[in-house]
């Protein structure tokens, strides 16, 4: 069945699709692989048939001829056509995610024969110390508390020419 698509955009659409099998067909850059091949087939034909290559609303908006998706997906075919960079999955600003992993064989009391070279002694693994629960013992000696010495009292000076004494 047939949707409304605006014909600008489904002419558009088939002319970026076409332009990056061209492309590829140059030999610029990598070549294609057979599933980037039939996905521009595949979605050429659907356009050509039913105006648009997706079917469900929520993919793209209603008036295109390619769902968000697909968009993506050509735009990283015309890069690889073109030479201009492979995949868009690799990150391109930061390295790469590498987990931090303990090497549970490294911390075995026994190293297999096989790995460890057998001029290095085995790792001495250190003795837990006993700690106390209970909290120390109070002293025998009175603790000595004296309150601390009040503070000296203040100051106060009289400012001559204030407030003039209005009693008359």
């Amino acid at each position: 069945m047939p949707r409304d698509v605006d014909e600008r955009k489904k002419r558009a659409a088939l002319r970026k699709l076409r332009k990056a099998a061209a492309l590829a067909e140059q030999g610029l850059g990598p070549e294609l692989s057979d599933w980037e091949r039939q996905f521009l087939e595949e979605v050429e034909a659907r356009i050509e048939t039913y105006g648009s290559a997706f079917a469900d609303p929520e993919k793209g908006a209603e008036g295109d001829a390619l769902s968000s998706l697909q968009r993506i997906k050509l735009k990283e075919i015309d890069k690889k056509a073109r030479g201009k960079g492979g995949s868009s999955f690799k990150s391109k600003s930061r390295p790469a995610y590498t987990p931090r992993v303990r090497d549970i064989d490294a911390e075995t009391d026994e190293p297999d024969a096989e790995e460890a070279p057998a001029s290095t002694p085995p790792p001495v693994p250190s003795k837990p110390r006993l700690v106390s629960a209970t909290p120390p013992a109070p002293s025998k000696e009175p603790i000595k508390t004296t309150p601390p010495a009040p503070p000296a009292r203040p100051n106060f000076r009289v400012i001559e020419g204030g407030k003039a004494n209005t009693s008359d």
